[in-house]
């Protein structure tokens, strides 16, 4: 029996994560935590809510079956989070405390959304990059069995736009050739298969490397032009 958790998954990646793992065959067993409940029903999903995201990690080790493998889209804005400091507790020590609990329980497989541009040259001086640095390379010191990072562009598809006129144009990007669009921005379901995909790959001992990091043309490549649900 394989089992899966995701973390995120109300979110645009991370329910789009859910949404593949719970359509395919490979994995039996889906758990959630969230503070409030994904918008899919599903006889394997088990979906926890838990308000206080600090308490996350620490419920890896209570789900049952055990996680093989652990998805991480937790991620938000300065605005929504109301604060630089509350975003840094949310999209930095909380993630870094969540891989650090799944590796105590015995994860295989962590797979963490990052962002693109993250090690570009000014982004350990601008916070949001800051944030995903720190995290990569917390994860990459866990020595997990397998840890993938994805790094995708601007999510296009939301059903709520963080910036609607900004993901309208990338959005629109194709109609000047699919090229220019996937070196700028990815759709959320293809995010969200490249990243089960990526998963999936490392369940069966086909990863490039123990520690893997897809940049955008990865995204792409697993999640829509070589994409197998």
């Amino acid at each position: 029996m394989t089992t899966a958790a995701v973390f995120g998954s109300t979110g645009a990646v991370g329910s789009q994560i859910l949404a593949t793992l719970l359509a395919m065959d490979a994995f039996s067993s889906v758990k959630t935590i969230s503070r409030r409940a994904p918008n899919t029903q599903s006889p394997k999903l088990q979906a926890l809510l838990e308000g206080d995201i600090s308490k996350w990690g620490g419920m890896i080790s209570s789900l049952s079956p055990r996680p093989s493998f652990v998805f991480n889209a937790v991620g938000t804005t300065r605005a929504t989070a109301g604060g630089i400091q509350n975003q840094w507790e949310i999209d930095h020590d909380s993630c870094i405390e969540n891989a650090k609990a799944a590796k105590e329980a015995g994860v295989k497989t962590y797979v963490y959304i990052s962002s693109a541009g993250t090690r570009g040259l000014f982004s350990r001086y601008v916070p949001y990059s800051k944030m995903k640095i720190g995290v990569e390379d917390a994860i990459k010191e866990l020595n997990f069995e397998h840890a993938i990072i994805l790094r995708p562009g601007m999510i296009i598809g939301r059903e709520t736009s963080k910036a609607p006129l900004l993901e309208y144009l990338v959005g629109n990007l194709n109609k000047l050739g699919q090229g220019i669009q996937d070196q700028i921005g990815q759709d959320q379901t293809m995010i969200g298969r490249a990243a089960v995909a990526a998963a999936r790959m490392a369940g069966e001992g086909k990863a490039p490397s123990q520690y893997w990091v897809m940049e955008m043309a990865d995204i792409v490549k697993f999640g829509r032009d070589e994409w197998k649900g």
